[in-house]
């Protein structure tokens, strides 16, 4: 498959922007003509290899932020909402969505919002909301915080690298964690709660579930302390995001904490380099680092620290009904934001292979091709009567990376491909057999005299 072209002109444009240059000035600098530069920035041409050199070298520019992952993830995100009914003219055309994902993402981003608004006022309206007239349809606040993260590539480059200056201060994040409560004077004890973790101010006592697994008490201890010693700088992190509502603020410190715990468990450089050295198997990682699978594989997905990323990875998180709970991708393969994950992928047959890896080969309908993992995951609650909770993960990474995988190891990665998609509701393919829904972007025919697979058939 040939390279894709890189259309950047905004970053291109911003960057000049924010250097105070004219773009004569900056087209002399880089080596190009006025014209070219004003092409380029206006993408009705691709950056050249020659551009990108010289952005590097003449103002030591990132070349890592002119990925597409971004407007990749606005496409995904613009072709499922355009496949609403409520859009009765045919969707625009994949090369004018990349476009404007490329030359205006303020407007896609307003166009998603729009969107997101009129679905939450349609359901309150199917569902006769007592909220009906008197609020304003807005993003939930769990909308509102998963899409923040989603948007910034779940990368959160300032408490990441607190979180390793953190973990930093002793052979063990633990040990870091018991001296900065020794510090304030907290006591930590374990007990038989029901709750993994409760932190009383007045009594200056954190208490632990002695009934959770240790990956898991690592990980509580790690979020409380994250509460008390990096408070001023999750404010100041949230203040930046902008968040509509209270309870999206609350939520989304909630998840910075998670963010900090999980920097702290699984420090930046160490973990990239066990990684790399390890071929990323998250066995060996996870008895290293002592984590949970689920804790290594999130943490993979995170690894995008400009000048020192990773492996682009994706990581899904489905529960028994296919209902995507946790969602991110540094690759251009993009999860449905709304219902569940496409059912020929192998992260839904994890759950009949408890405790094994199920390794697939995959293509998307735009052509690439994936390596994906998936296990299932069981959280016990510690006693007989407690609950178990039972998830899927799924992680993977485009064919180009899969030899620096483990899990690689003894396939042919030259064919056998299974075909899968993001969501039945947008997906292309004509002739798939576990459909669920008809493409709302494609016409149906239907014989009453005839049956295929399906009991239509796509135009």
């Amino acid at each position: 498959m040939p390279a894709q072209k890189l259309y950047a002109g905004t970053t291109l444009r911003e960057t000049r922007t924010r250097l105070g240059l004219s773009q004569r000035a900056f087209a002399e600098k880089l080596g190009i003509s006025l014209p070219y530069l004003n092409q380029m920035e206006n993408n009705h041409r691709p950056l050249s290899a020659a551009v990108v050199l010289s952005l590097a070298a003449e103002f030591g520019f990132d070349v890592t932020a002119l990925s597409t992952g971004d407007a990749e993830r606005l496409v995904t995100d613009m072709r499922e909402a355009l496949a609403d009914p409520v859009f009765a003219t045919p969707a625009p055309g994949l090369a004018d969505l990349r476009l404007a994902a490329s030359n205006a993402p303020a407007l896609a981003r307003a166009f998603l919002h729009l969107h997101r608004a009129y679905r939450q006022t349609h359901e309150r309206l199917a569902s006769l909301d007592e909220a009906l007239g008197r609020a304003e349809a807005q993003p939930s606040p769990w909308e509102e915080v998963r899409d923040f993260f989603h948007y910034c590539d779940n990368y959160i480059d300032a408490v990441d690298r607190a979180a390793e200056r953190f973990a930093g201060q002793a052979a063990d994040p633990v040990d870091a964690a018991r001296a900065a409560l020794a510090q304030r004077g907290i006591a930590l004890a374990l007990t038989d709660a029901d709750e993994l973790r409760a932190y009383d101010p007045v009594a200056k006592t954190l208490t632990l579930s002695h009934r959770a697994a240790a990956a898991t008490q690592r990980f509580q201890l790690l979020h409380q302390v994250a509460l008390l010693t990096q408070n001023e700088l999750l404010e100041a992190t949230l203040d930046l995001a902008r968040f509509q509502t209270e309870a999206a603020r609350a939520i989304a410190k909630i998840g910075m904490a998670n963010y900090f715990a999980g920097a702290a468990l699984l420090p930046y450089r160490p973990f990239l380099a066990a990684a790399q050295e390890m071929r990323h198997d998250l066995e060996r990682l996870a008895d290293r680092f002592g984590a949970s699978i689920e804790q290594v594989a999130h943490r993979l997905s995170t690894l995008q620290r400009p000048g020192a990323k990773g492996i682009p990875f994706f990581f899904v998180r489905v529960d028994q009904a296919g209902t995507i709970t946790k969602r991110h991708s540094a690759t251009r393969l993009q999860f449905a934001r709304f219902g569940g994950a496409c059912p020929l992928w192998n992260v839904h047959a994890a759950f009949e292979t408890p405790g094994r890896f199920l390794r697939q080969l995959a293509e998307t309908p735009d052509g690439v091709r994936y390596l994906c993992l998936a296990r299932d995951i069981s959280k016990p609650g510690g006693s007989f009567h407690a609950k178990i909770r039972r998830y899927a993960i799924g992680l993977g990474c485009e064919i180009a990376h899969a030899r620096d995988l483990v899990y690689a190891d003894g396939l042919d990665l030259s064919q056998g491909f299974e075909p899968i998609g993001i969501s039945c509701r947008i997906c292309e393919r004509t002739d798939c057999h576990q459909r669920s829904v008809p493409p709302l972007e494609r016409r149906l025919r239907t014989d009453p005299d005839r049956r295929g697979l399906l009991p239509y058939e796509i135009g």
